[in-house]
């Protein structure tokens, strides 16, 4: 359980920091972000999540919005899951999470 508690917190970093990064490069690099190379990596990153809040989310949420949502969705689940893993530590002794 620990192994897969470890496995989905290393791939909520994944867009996590790409979304992070999509945001710094928004503020950034302004209107002309779309032609960026670095953008465009992280956007193709954080593509299956952002595809997925898009799909549970109403039409009234804009598509200029989804990759704010989708960031505090994976800060919510990466919250979850990463006290999940101090409760199992917590359980099976901190000696065995190591």
């Amino acid at each position: 359980m620990l192994t897969f508690l470890t496995f989905v917190q290393l791939t909520l970093y994944i867009p996590l920091l790409a979304l992070l990064g999509q945001g710094l490069l928004f503020v950034l690099a302004g209107a002309r972000r779309d032609s960026n190379f670095f953008y465009q990596l992280l956007k193709l990153l954080s593509k299956p999540f952002t595809l997925v809040v898009r799909r549970l989310t109403p039409s009234r949420v804009g598509d200029h919005q989804v990759p704010i949502v989708t960031f505090f969705l994976l800060v919510i689940v990466y919250a979850i899951v990463t006290f999940e893993r101090i409760s199992l530590c917590l359980r099976i002794g901190v000696e065995m999470c190591r």
